[in-house]
């Protein structure tokens, strides 16, 4: 449980940068801050996954609240206009938490009132509850005006006359579609009075879009308003909803939900609070799509990326007893596979699907091989993948997109002017910030450990002539590899080779010790991990580019054009936190002193849970203290390798198993 008392709740600085998530499983999500106030065009109480798992539509952005004791009228709500905070409702806070979701403790006049929201599993839904815990009043009244946005999510609204003024009423329903062609939304509730209201909200404003140099300013449109009367103990019920659901339901979805969420906490693969809380927010991150799953890649704003599914994929789900879960989703990518390659992001509207990425279909093969690791179930790589993988490898052979393609030396190129291939995927207008054309460090890597997987499997199936095949490409790499990127003077690797050798100290060269198999030798390995803790490592994970380079850029702030230049200029992004701890618990022999060093690592990102995204952990962080946070408030691989990397480092192997957790070789110099 995440808690904030009176002190927090009521000082508006620290309060409105902790913002708390609700999803859903299907793409939709509801977002705020612990003051209620909207600081993001994406903060709203139903963000609907039209087309699940995309599509987005922001259908309501809030309720304004006023709660009447005796005849006082008191605003529970907050916003932010131009100068101006109205109302002040977060004033009237005593206490916020996380049990297992929202929970707002307002008290006004003797009265003590409860606001909880929370999103079932599977349906465009959210339910808000409010609940009389104490009161010094007979006369206690609720009004709740909602706020329509109706609009695409990474869109503002403004006031126009096309939005529909009409909602239907039954019983205890209210329904409208402000737009044609949007969903229909329904607001049932627990008897409330119901009065016509059409009225705009004008110029709200959001204050993280200001700071992101994006449209800022919004007007929001109130239909109606639904005024319920309360006594001591009694509870107002809204149910926000793409489909009809009941009020009577409330007390069955909140109970099945509960549920729910308690098994995903008693999945934690460690007893560790800290791990318990990565292990919710993991499962916040799976989606379903078509008729499997796939992992939104974050929070308010990513959808599914190709690269980022397999990166977060054994954290996400082999460590929290979502195994099935991880099988459908590799099942779903290889139906997605295309001249060898896996696609990169799924587009917002349900446009065909992006191929712009080398790694991630590499990153691909090491999802399998984590996924057997932890299942033995084989079959599925004999009866399902392992013609998709042999298609990928031989596509990679001959070459596909973008010059992808190995060379006689072994070595795996990639890239063509204008296209952004690598994770270092920034790219203003015709821009690549950081193109890294050619041969880059951890594609080779990944090229190898993708190799060696299909080395073992051939050898699983007894096929013969491909397992000579996969070894001689394997052993031809490693010994190019060695010879051309190792850097003598600076003991480390270089990060891109391409007729010069680029010196850059990144972080790209950790994954050449983190992946199962590598090509380096345990004293070049140690070296790897020694440079990049001098150079990289911080309290929240590694800079992307050396402090010491002048080219690194210190904080990640500004509009687009600022905040893409330093994207991969020197921004620490935590989840690269996970193959560093892999490759030093390796190259340590995960000692005691080695574990006891990593805990000491993660101190600050188990505060970080408390600090913006509640529960979560960041995409990204500031170079140079203190480190402020930034990007999207919840990053699946954030987590996702937090938790892998945490999991393993607990469970450290046997002697045995630590010599042979990563494959190192001796190349011929």
């Amino acid at each position: 449980m995440i808690r904030f008392e009176k002190d927090i709740c009521c000082d508006l600085g620290q309060a409105i940068v902790r913002e708390w998530l609700e999803t859903n499983g299907i793409g939709s999500f509801a977002c705020s801050t612990v003051s209620g106030i909207n600081t993001r065009r994406y903060h709203g109480l139903l963000v609907a996954a039209t087309k699940p798992p995309v599509g987005r539509m922001l259908l309501v952005s809030k309720f304004e609240e006023v709660l009447t004791v005796g005849g006082e009228r008191f605003e529970l709500s907050a916003n932010e206009y131009q100068g101006a905070i109205f109302p002040r409702g977060f004033e009237f806070l005593i206490g916020f938490r996380l049990d297992p979701w929202p929970i707002y403790t307002y008290q006004v006049s003797g009265v003590v009132l409860e606001k909880s929201i929370f999103m079932p599993q599977g349906s465009n839904t959210t339910v808000v509850s409010y609940r009389v815990l104490q009161s010094a009043s007979d006369s206690v009244t609720l009004e709740l005006r909602p706020l329509i946005g109706g609009r695409d999510y990474h869109a503002t609204t403004h006031e126009n006359d096309s939005i529909s003024r009409e909602y239907e009423e039954f019983a205890d329903l209210v329904s409208l579609v402000a737009y044609p062609g949007l969903p229909r939304v329904y607001f049932a509730h627990s008897g409330a009075t119901v009065t016509k209201q059409g009225y705009w909200y004008r110029s709200f404003l959001y204050r993280v879009e200001q700071q992101r140099g994006l449209d800022c300013v919004e007007d929001l449109f109130n239909p109606f308003s639904l005024t319920f009367e309360l006594t001591d103990k009694q509870t107002a019920d809204v149910v926000v909803s793409t489909s009809v659901t009941r009020v009577s339901d409330v007390d069955r979805l909140r109970r099945e939900e509960k549920g729910r969420r308690d098994r995903v906490v008693g999945a934690s693969p460690v007893e560790d609070d800290f791990v318990r809380q990565l292990t919710v927010a993991a499962d916040q991150f799976i989606a379903q799509r078509d008729d499997g799953y796939t992992v939104m890649a974050g929070y308010p704003w990513f959808t599914d990326w190709g690269r980022d599914t397999m990166v977060a994929l054994p954290g996400l789900t082999l460590f929290t007893g979502q195994k099935d879960v991880a099988k459908a989703i590799l099942r779903t990518f290889a139906h997605h596979v295309d001249r060898g390659m896996l696609p990169n992001r799924f587009p917002d509207a349900g446009e065909q699907p992006e191929f712009n990425t080398v790694d991630a279909t590499l990153w691909y093969f090491e999802a399998v091989r984590a996924y057997v690791a932890a299942t033995n179930d084989f079959d599925f790589v004999k009866n399902e993948l392992y013609p998709v993988l042999q298609s990928i490898i031989d596509w990679h052979v001959k070459g596909t997109r973008y010059s992808i393609g190995m060379l006689d030396s072994g070595l795996l190129n990639a890239g063509e002017h204008g296209v952004q291939l690598t994770w270092m995927d920034a790219k203003i207008g015709d821009w690549v910030v950081t193109p890294r054309i050619g041969k880059p460090v951890e594609i080779q890597a990944l090229w190898y450990n993708a190799l060696r997987i299909m080395a073992d499997f051939a050898s699983l199936l007894g096929d013969q002539t491909n397992l000579k095949r996969y070894r001689t490409y394997a052993s031809l790499l490693q010994w190019t590899f060695n010879r051309i990127f190792w850097n003598e003077k600076a003991g480390c690797l270089y990060d891109v080779v391409n007729g010069t050798s680029d010196e850059s100290i990144r972080p790209n060269q950790i994954f050449a010790v983190s992946l199962h198999h590598s090509m380096l030798t345990p004293e070049r390995a140690k070296a790897v991990v020694n440079v990049v803790e001098e150079e990289l490592l911080t309290p929240y994970g590694l800079r992307t580019l050396s402090p010491k380079d002048p080219m690194y850029i210190s904080h990640y702030t500004g509009g687009p054009v600022q905040r893409d230049s330093a994207y991969h200029q020197g921004t620490v992004w935590p989840w690269l936190l996970g193959p560093f701890i892999s490759a030093y618990l390796k190259v340590s022999n995960h000692s005691a002193e080695a574990r006891s060093r990593v805990a000491e690592m993660l101190s600050p990102l188990r505060g970080h849970l408390s600090q913006a995204g509640l529960g979560q952990i960041s995409e990204v962080f500031d170079g140079d203290p203190p480190y402020v946070p930034g990007g999207c408030f919840a990053q699946a691989w954030s987590v996702a390798e937090l938790l892998r990397a945490i999991t393993e480092g607990v469970r450290h192997p046997s002697k045995q198993e630590a010599a042979t957790a990563t494959t190192y070789s001796q190349p011929a110099l």
